[in-house]
C-alpha cells in the first residue's frame, strides 16, 4: 500500500535532488504497513512528480527530533520551529530511495483524486 502526500514544491525538489532526507509531519498516517510515499507537489506545480521508499518513521519530542534529523532536514531550525509551533512531538519520515517520474502525473486525470490536505491512502 502507498500513501499520497502533499508536499510544497520547493521541498519536493529537495527530496528528489537528495538534499532533503526527512519529510516532517505534525500528524502521520495510522497504517504502519505503508512503505512508499507518492509525492504530490502542491501549488503552483499541482502534479504527482515521483515517489520514495520509507526507511523509517521517527516519532520524537521536538528537541530530539531536530537533533536526530538536522543534517538531512532540508530546512533550517527557524522553519522547523515554526512548523512545529505548539507541538510537543513530531514525526520525520526518513527517505530511503527516490524515484522521480519522467512525466509528472495529473491528480485528477491519472488518479481521479482531488489534492489532499495532508495525505491519502492509495490502493
Amino acid at each position: 500500500m502507498k500513501v499520497l502526500l502533499s508536499i510544497k514544491p520547493e521541498f519536493a525538489e529537495l527530496i528528489f535532488d537528495g538534499s532533503k532526507k526527512f519529510e516532517f509531519r505534525r500528524a502521520i498516517f495510522k497504517n504502519r504497513q505503508i512503505k512508499t510515499v507518492v509525492v504530490y507537489a502542491s501549488s503552483p506545480v499541482q502534479k504527482v512528480i515521483g515517489e520514495f521508499e520509507i526507511e523509517e518513521i521517527l516519532n520524537e519530542d521536538i528537541h530530539r527530533l531536530w537533533k536526530l534529523t538536522k543534517k538531512g532536514a532540508g530546512i533550517d531550525k527557524d522553519y522547523f520551529d515554526e512548523y512545529f509551533t505548539n507541538k510537543a512531538a513530531g514525526f520525520a519520515i526518513k527517505i530511503k530511495k527516490t524515484k522521480k517520474y519522467a512525466n509528472p502525473l495529473c491528480l485528477k486525470k491519472d488518479f481521479n483524486l482531488i489534492p489532499p490536505q495532508s495525505f491519502l491512502y492509495l490502493a
